[in-house]
């Protein structure tokens, strides 16, 4: 058969088990929007009487607008939810580690890192197209748009989609390691939006925290997207940011490609991987 056309019969395997697995009632499309609508309505009455009563207008025009404001904090909780979709589906993907499901799937000659991406694109694709639809509308209702082009809002896309996906072959391939991913959670939940300014403008953020956040795609995701939607920026002006993104995501699949092949050996040779 041919490699590639296998790949993506694995690819749509494991999407379509991972759909099965985790949409289980119709309450869960409902789960969806609630949970990051909540977050976001917290956010936003949380700092709004700060920006309102402080000098932060002075700094930050942009809290002194409650839309802008809103808008600002609304493409913040969207990307959040393409990465930490991810963030959950290594947490699921640690039950399969349990179970031995992994171990089958490392008998099969499915390509490991093929099952990896997959994996992830199915939970992105599962736990974020609502909100994203409904973050569009919402911007577009406040009249807080400003694009340069409508393909920008394929670049905006790229942006999240391709890093986020990179992002979670590379969060999965470290289950190889251990059965536990729950530090995970730990370390890439408040963390994680912290220091990629999902809640705060990059510029507010101490030096040594922006330093950490580079590290982390998201940040770079959050600056194309709000460039885009937000601040009327063209592609040549988000050249750097995008490459910047490019380069990070597939240094992350070639780190999961090569921690799966190091961490089978291990596995191995030490005999972490069982069936039982």
């Amino acid at each position: 058969m041919n490699p590639l056309r296998h790949s993506l019969r694995v690819f749509a395997a494991e999407t379509l088990k991972q759909h099965r697995r985790l949409f289980g009632q119709p309450l869960v499309v409902f789960s969806m929007l609630v949970w990051p609508v909540l977050q976001l309505a917290t956010t936003y009455y949380t700092l709004r009487p700060v920006a309102t009563a402080s000098r932060a207008a002075e700094n930050w025009p942009l809290a002194a607008d409650p839309d802008r404001l809103l808008a600002f904090l609304a493409t913040g909780t969207l990307a959040y939810a393409f990465f930490f979709s991810l963030v959950q589906s290594a947490w699921h993907l640690s039950f399969e580690r349990t179970t031995g499901t992994l171990e089958l799937l490392f008998l099969s000659p499915a390509g490991r890192l093929t099952l990896m991406i997959a994996n992830g694109a199915g939970a992105l694709l599962q736990n974020a197209w609502l909100l994203t639809c409904f973050t569009v509308a919402a911007l577009t209702g406040f009249g807080t748009l400003s694009v340069s082009a409508w393909w920008m809002y394929g670049i905006v896309l790229l942006a999240l989609l391709i890093p986020a996906v990179a992002w979670g072959a590379f969060l999965n391939s470290l289950l190889v390691f251990s059965r536990d991913s729950a530090f995970l959670y730990t370390i890439l939940d408040e963390p994680l939006w912290f220091v990629s300014g999902v809640r705060l403008p990059h510029f507010a953020l101490p030096a040594a925290v922006q330093v950490v956040g580079a590290v982390f795609p998201l940040t770079g995701s959050l600056l194309a997207v709000r460039g885009a939607l937000l601040e009327h920026r063209t592609a040549s002006e988000l050249a750097p940011t995008l490459l910047g993104l490019g380069a990070l995501s597939a240094l992350l699949l070639v780190a999961a490609a090569l921690i799966l092949r190091v961490g089978e050996a291990r596995a191995r040779r030490t005999g972490a991987l069982s069936l039982v």
